[in-house]
């Protein structure tokens, strides 16, 4: 079993920043893509960023030079810095990760999901 534990989310005026990160353990080979996707109340589950193994990222127009997602491969960890934060980005954040584990002695890659982190931002 995989767990992915989030923090850093909270309360924030408009134009402030927040840092959330995003610890994986448990039965881990590798991990592929790392992600975070903003839930707005209402509205449904939106990519924010992506992160390869790699590096490579990937960005929501809504948060381009406002955000940016980084990793520590070797503590499974995905970050992600808010900046300039504002109202609309109010919403609970949740991880993605996609990773590689030994099932039944065959290499599978499945997805999961951390238990999300609130972030309001006031006007």
């Amino acid at each position: 079993q995989v767990e992915l534990v989030e923090s850093g989310g909270g309360l924030v005026e408009a134009g402030g920043s927040l840092r959330l990160s995003c610890a994986a353990s448990g039965s881990i080979l590798r991990i592929n893509a790392m992600g975070w996707y903003r839930q707005a109340p209402g509205k449904a589950r939106d990519l924010v960023a992506v992160i390869t193994s790699g590096g490579t990222t990937n960005y929501a127009d809504s948060v381009k030079g406002r955000y940016t997602i980084s990793r520590d491969n070797t503590k499974n960890t995905v970050y992600m810095q808010m900046n300039s934060l504002k109202p609309e980005d109010t919403g609970v954040y949740y991880c993605n990760a996609e990773v590689v584990s030994w099932i039944w002695g065959i290499q599978r890659t499945r997805g999961y999901w951390g238990q999300g982190t609130q972030v309001t931002v006031s006007s």
